[in-house]
């Protein structure tokens, strides 16, 4: 995944707890059974991870960032730093789980070769996402920022409509069972300047000195649309969200 070395499981606990507490729906579409070996992909600091183990399932946790492999094993998680295009596994798992995450990933294509190499014969693939339409307004702050700076806007996310990712997902060999597009505006808890500092912090780096005139410039140009009159700030998520089977024959 993108940006691995940016990540602090303190600071994200301080600003982004919010990711895995808004996880319930899609660990509930998963719904591990006791017994199953599960693949957690993108597992942070393994609050969902936790969840999942609570259920009876055997859990291996992967991420590409150090300190949340920290932090997750600090919870007697089994955790591995591993990048989500380059997995390991063989027939291995009766499912591949991710939240929030895979907009992180560069090559799909390497991700989804890797979930279905990992998959048992019959096994599903249950994640979320960001989907088309996912903080479009944010990064349209931020690219006219950068602009004002004579700055490229960089590497952005992945965020797929659902009938595109549907025909990657089919061509990779994977039955779609459900995919879903849904609008989410979600509230944060320290505004969209702990957002910024926790999701755009190669951004802000790449600012240097400058970065914290282009924060005040973002959260003005977003303040009309996204901050409410008692100061309230909520980002314009839009989630992709899909359970998938591999196929049971070759």
């Amino acid at each position: 995944m993108s940006d691995s070395n940016t990540w602090n499981s303190e600071t994200y606990r301080q600003h982004a707890l919010f990711v895995p507490s808004l996880g319930a729906a899609v660990l509930e579409l998963l719904a591990p059974r006791p017994g199953e070996r599960i693949l957690d992909v993108g597992c942070g600091e393994g609050t969902l991870t936790e969840q999942i183990v609570a259920r009876g399932a055997t859990v291996v946790g992967i991420d590409a960032s150090q300190d949340m492999i920290d932090a997750a094993r600090v919870r007697g998680l089994d955790v591995r730093l591993l990048n989500a295009e380059t997995l390991p596994f063989e027939n291995e798992f009766d499912a591949v789980f991710s939240n929030a995450a895979l907009h992180w990933v560069r090559d799909h294509d390497a991700l989804l070769d890797g979930v279905a190499r990992a998959l048992r014969r019959g096994g599903r693939f249950v994640a979320e996402f960001g989907g088309h339409g996912n903080i479009a307004a944010i990064e349209a702050a931020i690219k006219t920022v950068l602009a004002r700076r004579h700055l490229p806007p960089g590497t952005r996310r992945y965020y797929p409509g659902d009938d595109e990712y549907r025909a990657r997902l089919t061509a990779h060999g994977f039955t779609v069972d459900q995919i879903d597009l849904i609008p989410r505006p979600t509230l944060l808890p320290t505004g969209i300047r702990g957002w910024l500092g926790i999701f755009e912090r190669s951004t802000l780096d790449r600012l240097g000195a400058g970065s914290e005139a282009a924060v005040n410039e973002i959260e003005e140009l977003l303040r009309p649309s996204l901050c409410d009159r008692e100061g309230r700030w909520t980002a314009d998520y839009v989630r992709l969200r899909f359970r998938a089977t591999r196929a049971a024959l070759e």
